[in-house]
């Protein structure tokens, strides 16, 4: 092994280290190492394997014991916003249900803060979320809703993460609360020219209070044809056209999936669409979890994330939506994990990250705490006590 395209650091003494490849360690979907190290070279993972065989590097740092993970790679969130929505939280916790529309709440607040309080705002939500092991995030605009305020969101959101995604269609704007049509017209026109340069992907809201199958199909295909990729909020709150229309239109992404039918879960299962799920809205919302071991068992490719946005979900807490897919979701702990990390690259169609394998990017996470399993085993403890992103150790 050369050092030529930078400096190269061992992790040794590593207790159990999970590299997502069934081809190494024990053979299972989290290709279990034990007694490990992993070499890191640059940016990247140049060498995994038995901890006594590690060649020498630069530098040498000693787990100590400690299980190794891949970074979480958090496929969905809404960290472009001013303001919260506790007087809401608290209002609902003492029984009142939850619906689309207090999403206005933060429309109003975001329009009203200037960019650099939005940016201070998501800098600060995304650091928290890499002191918990997050190394790769996607987040959304959808608090704008203006052509100025939708495109300023991506701008700030596309300097700190490659991963952006345009979220006019998080509701209809209240400014068009009467013309709904009108409003899907500027979706699909004026503010997609502007939005599209600063995005990956597109999604929609596909819900009832939000938008209807016709209409996020509009919305989507000519995101489509501006060259961004679609993903779709679908059935978090009801059975409806959102899952069907994802795996149709080939969208990376179906995300929440709560209420599905039997033909759903197959569409799921025959196409290259991720359920990706969301655990933090339903312990927000007081809700119908969604069933992962129906989705596990059809064979369809699931991914965790936290949907961080400060009206459902307002935790940044990759490790705590494990331990409530565990709980409530009749997921193990092994398939938590790599829904969270490898499930989370696939709804994100990336194969670099995700991952512990020679070539993938350096992303990683030391626990204070012998293996995985202890993320679900012990929820609520902090266990990331060291986080490597791109090769560079940031916590």
């Amino acid at each position: 092994m050369s050092s030529t395209t930078g400096t190269t650091t061992v992790i040794t003494n590593i207790a159990s280290l999970v590299t997502n490849d069934p081809s190494l360690g024990d053979g299972s979907p989290l290709g279990l190492i034990q007694d490990a190290a992993v070499v890191i070279e640059g940016d990247r993972i140049a060498w995994t394997g038995d901890s006594r065989k590690a060649p020498a590097t630069d530098n040498r740092v000693d787990a100590g014991g400690r299980a190794v993970i891949p970074g979480f790679v958090d496929s969905h969130s809404h960290l472009v916003f001013a303001g919260d929505r506790t007087q809401e939280f608290n209002a609902r916790m003492s029984g009142r249900g939850y619906t689309a529309g207090g999403i206005r709440t933060t429309v109003a607040a975001t329009r009203a803060a200037s960019d650099e309080d939005l940016e201070r705002n998501l800098t600060h939500y995304l650091h928290e979320a890499l002191r918990q092991g997050t190394t790769t995030f996607e987040t959304k605009s959808g608090y704008g809703l203006t052509v100025e305020d939708e495109a300023r969101a991506l701008r700030i959101a596309a300097a700190h993460t490659d991963e952006v995604t345009y979220l006019g269609a998080h509701i209809v704007s209240p400014d068009y609360a009467d013309d709904p049509a009108a409003y899907v017209a500027l979706v699909t026109g004026e503010m997609l020219d502007a939005c599209a340069p600063y995005a990956r992907w597109i999604d929609v809201f596909c819900e009832k209070g939000a938008f209807d199958g016709d209409q996020a199909r509009a919305i989507l295909t000519a995101g489509t044809a501006k060259g961004l990729h679609p993903r779709v909020h679908a059935n978090q709150l009801s059975y409806g056209p959102g899952v069907q229309l994802a795996v149709e239109l080939d969208a990376a992404s179906a995300d929440h999936c709560t209420h599905l039918t039997d033909a759903d879960v197959e569409a799921l299962a025959n196409g290259r669409t991720v359920a990706t799920l969301l655990p933090g809205a339903e312990f927000s919302t007081r809700a119908e979890w969604p069933d992962a071991r129906r989705l596990l068992d059809a064979g369809v490719t699931v991914a965790l994330s936290t949907d961080c946005n400060p009206g459902s979900s307002f935790t940044s807490s990759v490790p705590f939506c494990i331990a409530l897919a565990v709980r409530d979701m009749g997921m193990t702990p092994d398939e938590a994990v790599w829904s969270a990390t490898a499930g989370g690259a696939a709804a994100l169609r990336r194969t670099d990250i995700g991952r512990l394998t020679v070539g993938a990017r350096a992303d990683l996470a030391l626990l204070d705490a012998p293996s995985h399993v202890h993320l679900a085993y012990r929820p609520g403890v902090p266990l990331v006590t060291g986080v490597w992103r791109r090769g560079a150790r940031e916590v």
